[in-house]
């Protein structure tokens, strides 16, 4: 069995299905893009996945050879699956350290100094600003703690929602970066991402969504070389990354 292993997963707003019965894996060690356009259920599985949204009205989630699809947020998260949410939903008034510290909140308090050491040296701009209010930041910036608060966690698999949205194409590839490097460290990661090139770039499989069904799935590379799939199923255009 995969990693995370989702099946005729059905989701509705009141009498609106945002998602259709949909199959979708992760083996461990890859990154995985899920694509489309807006409105297609992207945010929306991710949210089922991570329990945010509760128990879907159909289908089965399995993580790390567990079901967990009715399982609450804060149990997903103590079995090692953590979401960074789309906006960076950074604690505003909080510093730096203290949402840091925070995101640590599922694992006992040992280590937590050098762990915390340790995203300063992966994301030393915190470090330097880490007795400043989280509101406070760059949109780049808070990208970064959003990151660092989910690795406090100590995550076997991240899913990401979003994470270029409103950056600057500088920042966008830097983060980029991160979620690679992130990757080769040994973290599964689920990515969200309405920027396709940039996340067909960095991820080994894709999933387009179209409607809440799944369109199209296969490998990261013939999809971002395949002109038929961006004309059809990607707006017929690159984002620049």
């Amino acid at each position: 069995m995969a990693f995370l292993e989702i099946s005729d997963l059905r989701v509705s707003y009141g009498s609106v299905e945002a998602v259709k019965g949909i199959d979708l894996h992760v083996e461990k060690g890859e990154i995985v893009a899920l694509i489309g356009a807006n409105g297609a259920g992207k945010t929306t599985v991710l949210r089922t996945i991570s329990g945010l949204l509760g128990a879907p009205e159909q289908g089965k989630i399995v993580f790390d050879g567990k079901d967990i699809t009715r399982s609450s947020p804060n149990v997903i998260a103590m079995s090692g699956m953590i979401q960074v949410l789309e906006g960076r939903r950074i604690f505003q008034h909080l510093t730096v350290m203290e949402n840091l510290k925070i995101g640590a909140y599922t694992r006992k308090k040992q280590k937590l100094d050098s762990d915390i050491k340790e995203i300063f040296r992966r994301f030393p701009r915190l470090e330097e600003r880490k007795n400043q209010m989280g509101g406070t930041l760059s949109g780049g910036e808070q990208q970064m703690l959003a990151f660092g608060r989910a690795l406090m966690a100590k995550p076997k698999l991240m899913l990401l929602d979003e994470p270029s949205l409103g950056l600057a194409p500088l920042i966008v590839r830097e983060v980029f970066n991160i979620i690679r490097s992130l990757n080769e460290e040994g973290i599964t990661i689920l990515l969200v991402e309405q920027n396709s090139k940039g996340a067909l770039q960095i991820a080994n499989r894709a999933y387009v969504l179209e409607t809440g069904n799944v369109a199209m799935h296969g490998n990261a590379d013939d999809m971002l070389n395949n002109e038929e799939i961006i004309l059809s199923y990607l707006g017929g255009a690159w984002e620049e990354t």
